[in-house]
């Protein structure tokens, strides 16, 4: 079910953005016995460069792929840390995932 998630998340994003850089992993194993896992729904953390951050703040952004995930927000994922860039040199400097 995992790696369907990772899929899906992925599609959709692909779909709503075009980016020039994405990746998504999964990071469920990491909160196993946590409260918000025990529903099934998982932790994912996704780095995403595209044009349609140009001019958005991080709050902003995160609402477009909030919007992106639709359903799954409120049926597979419990938690999603989002790295959103415009330019891939923006995330340069943070931890890769």
């Amino acid at each position: 079910m995992t790696n369907s998630r990772v899929g899906k998340i992925e599609s959709l994003l692909r779909e709503a953005f075009a980016p020039d850089e994405l990746l998504v992993k999964d990071q469920s194993h990491l909160h196993a016995g946590h409260a918000g896992a025990e529903d099934g729904r998982g932790h994912f953390e996704v780095r995403i460069v595209a044009d349609a951050f140009q001019s958005c703040t991080r709050i902003q952004s995160h609402r477009l792929i909030y919007q992106a995930l639709g359903e799954m927000m409120t049926t597979d994922i419990h938690a999603l840390s989002i790295q959103a860039s415009a330019e891939n040199a923006d995330l340069s400097a943070k931890t890769d995932i």
